[in-house]
């Protein structure tokens, strides 16, 4: 899997997807969990069973449809990723290129992993939700920009929607941090605190043997 890529502002063919209540065991199922994310066939794990029938042609999913196969940021319904924690969900969308999911409400768990993994979760209401679901299904291929730095979605008819996100959750994403990442930020700090600690607790450091 690639490293983070920075977010800060971006542009894609959105993908609407009208699925309410679509849980990590649709966005990948199970039996694929333990697949490297290596696995040449990694980006046809996202929303399988839906994308895929039982013999393996594809069905008429909107996914699969040119020009929205390939699009990097998908609209949905509410609580997109409920149900389990399997971090998998978000490496599925990554694989696939996907930068960012737009819904009314997300599950928790997976609202974090997309933090720490890169993808950006956007909060805008249901009835935003329902509009741009709209406008990209009557003109297919159409574009959504996000700036992140300024909490901004513009729609295809050109209107602006604001969002809210944590301030640490932004940062991490414009720097494209994950969590060894974030933590690294305070490199000089902790070693800092670990030669202090050490100069004041020398009975922790073993004797050498005689």
């Amino acid at each position: 899997m690639p490293a983070i890529e920075p977010f800060k502002r971006f542009s894609a063919v959105a993908v609407p997807i009208d699925i309410t209540n679509c849980d990590t065991d649709q966005i990948i199922p199970a039996r694929f969990l333990r697949r490297p994310k290596d696995d040449p066939d990694y980006p046809t794990f996202l929303l399988h069973d839906l994308r895929f029938a039982s013999d393996g042609t594809e069905t008429e999913f909107i996914y699969n449809r040119p020009p929205y196969r390939g699009g990097r940021i998908v609209v949905t319904d509410v609580n997109w990723g409920c149900g389990s924690s399997r971090e998998a969900a978000v490496d599925a969308l990554r694989a696939n290129l996907i930068r960012s999911v737009i819904a009314p409400a997300f599950g928790d768990i997976h609202y974090g992993n997309c933090i720490k993994n890169g993808v950006l979760p956007v909060r805008l209401t249901a009835e935003a939700c329902e509009k741009l679901r709209l406008l990209l299904h009557q003109s297919p291929g159409a574009t959504i920009s996000i700036d992140l730095p300024a909490q901004c979605v513009t729609g295809p008819d050109g209107q602006r929607y604001q969002f809210e996100i944590e301030s640490l959750d932004k940062q991490r994403l414009i720097h494209g941090l994950d969590d060894i990442s974030l933590t690294l930020e305070h490199e000089t700090k902790i070693s800092a605190f670990e030669r202090e600690y050490l100069a004041n607790n020398r009975w922790l450091i073993p004797k050498a043997s005689v």
